[in-house]
């Protein structure tokens, strides 16, 4: 079933210039990007896109880290694309990621962990619609 996820190159990532790298590993992966763009998130803004986490602990590192510099805010489009992304990102804690994930070559530790991936069709609709507007994303054909 073809889907839409957002993925998110994140600000550690840039600053390692690992875009390319990251980009192949989502094409190699049969999910093609729809939508992209680079942008530098104030901290506003991030604290909106991850409010669903403002009463965790990490809330405030999170949002000061992801408004620390560029990150490349995708939508990807395959074939079951949010578990495909998940998979291919690897676990949260790079340490704990299997070899081969991007999350294993490029992440540092658990908060600098080179991307984000929507993990629900319901969150993938909000997290694009946060970034893109719909005339923003390529219809596919």
């Amino acid at each position: 079933m073809s889907e839409r996820t957002l993925a998110i190159i994140k600000p550690d990532a840039v600053r390692k210039q690992a875009i390319g790298d990251i980009i192949s590993r989502y094409e190699k992966a049969a999910l093609k990007p729809v939508a992209m763009k680079l942008l530098h998130m104030a901290k506003p803004v991030a604290e909106g896109f991850y409010a669903v986490h403002k009463s965790r602990p990490f809330f405030d590192s999170l949002c000061t880290f992801m408004s620390s510099g560029p990150s490349v805010v995708l939508v990807l489009q395959g074939d079951n694309a949010i578990k495909k992304n998940r998979e291919i990102m690897g676990a949260t804690d790079p340490a704990k990621a299997e070899q081969g994930t991007i999350r294993a070559a490029h992440g540092t530790n658990i908060e600098f962990n080179a991307v984000h991936g929507s993990d629900s069709p319901e969150t993938a609709t909000f997290e694009i619609g946060f970034f893109f507007p719909g005339m923003e994303i390529y219809d596919g054909r």
